[in-house]
């Protein structure tokens, strides 16, 4: 039996109200939103559930109103932005729950929209309080989880309504849940990892949950730096906590038992100052940096080697970049490497997955973005599904289908 229900999975549904929990946590300027990415993963959900004849009631949070209602953290300021990309009229509803929701759904026509007040403006909703859950599904029929990068938090919207009501993943939910199984839960091998960043402290539950699932751990970013000092090298002036020594030694302890190789960079590229194109910019070895260097990007030797790793892999996850890639040329280890893996993912050979804000950066800076396997724009879930952590509205998901 499938892990969750689907909108496959849902029947016959006009006339019937279905509450679908998308992200429309979007940034704004000025009153208009300046990143619609996430409104856009919402469309193929919304749109098909409307052209089945639901009345679509969409729940969202926006911001962080801490359990009261902030006219600056209203949705209705994303209404506009949300009936341009869907292409159709939404109505905006004040509330989540009670009789104006329930007037709502008596004036909404089969296929209409509507779109429900910021969840997070109920203090029910961040405490996950089951009375909330009970009041908000009273006037529905069914809930969709459309949400990945909500699926960490256990709240009313993302957690409590798949207890209450029958509840189904979206078709954003439901392509990166699938895309993560592929990538991590039951990968084939060889499987590589790619983590990277500026410190191990933030990663470092990914780093000890991958020794055990991948066959190739390549490291890169400040963090490398804390790992190459474990080992006795001089890493000059270079970002590394210098403190965490002998947890990543526990970590390289662990990929030997676990038969994991861990990739550091053998050449590495340095500057005496943090600066765009610097004077002091050279190649070394990673034993040759002087005391005031500091390293900021991978050498183009362990560029050329771990691209030589990868074409020997089936599947790819990566979270964070290799150097300082908004500064460049520290971002040429980065590029080089992402560049590699969509050509391999292009070609058939590769499964590629890669998440996190970094993350996303990079590869759009490399052009890339739209050529890996699946690339997710959820920054906190995606990092505790690296972690191997249960996430609340993936198990609500799973526990509804059983």
């Amino acid at each position: 039996m499938a892990r969750f229900k689907t909108l496959d999975d849902l029947g016959e549904i006009r006339g019937k109200v279905v509450l679908v929990r998308e992200d429309l946590n979007v940034p704004m300027a000025d009153g208009s939103v300046t990143d619609d990415t996430r409104i856009r993963a919402a469309v193929p959900t919304v749109l098909e559930l409307a052209d089945r004849g639901a009345k679509v009631l969409i729940l969202a949070h926006f911001g962080r109103p801490k359990g009261q209602r902030d006219p600056r953290q209203s949705l209705s300021l994303v209404i506009d932005a949300v009936q341009h990309v869907l292409g159709r009229e939404v109505m905006f509803v004040p509330e989540i729950a009670g009789s104006v929701v329930a007037q709502t759904v008596g004036i909404l026509r089969e296929g209409d929209i509507a779109l429900l007040e910021n969840t997070r403006f109920w203090p029910g909703e961040e405490a996950n309080d089951a009375e909330l859950a009970r009041q908000i599904a009273a006037n529905a029929d069914a809930y969709v989880s459309d949400a990945f990068s909500a699926a960490h938090r256990a709240h009313a919207s993302t957690e409590g309504l798949a207890r209450v009501l029958p509840a189904y993943a979206g078709r954003a939910m439901q392509a990166e849940l699938e895309a993560l199984e592929k990538a991590l839960d039951d990968p084939e091998h060889p499987v590589a990892a790619v983590v990277g960043g500026a410190k191990v402290s933030s990663k470092l539950e990914v780093l000890k949950h991958l020794v055990g699932r991948v066959d190739h751990l390549i490291i890169g970013g400040g963090m490398a730096n804390t790992f190459l000092a474990a080992r006795g090298i001089d890493v000059g002036k270079s970002l590394c906590e210098h403190d965490l020594a002998e947890t990543a030694e526990q970590i390289l302890d662990a990929a030997d038992a676990g038969g994991c190789t861990v990739h550091l960079p053998y050449d590495v590229v340095v500057a005496r100052e943090f600066a765009a194109n610097p004077h002091s910019l050279r190649t070394c070895n990673v034993h040759e940096v002087a005391p005031d260097e500091m390293i900021l990007d991978v050498g183009p030797q362990a560029i050329e080697a771990l691209a030589d790793v990868l074409k020997t892999c089936r599947t790819l996850v990566w979270n964070g970049p290799l150097g300082a890639f908004e500064t460049p040329p520290f971002d040429t280890a980065t590029v080089a490497l992402a560049r590699t893996a969509a050509a391999l993912t292009r070609e058939g050979s590769l499964v590629s997955v890669a998440g996190g804000g970094d993350t996303v950066a990079a590869l759009n800076h490399a052009g890339v973005v739209d050529q890996f396997s699946y690339v997710s724009t959820a920054g906190g879930a995606f990092l505790e599904w690296m972690e191997g952590k249960t996430l609340p509205g993936v198990a609500a998901l799973e526990a509804a289908a059983r």
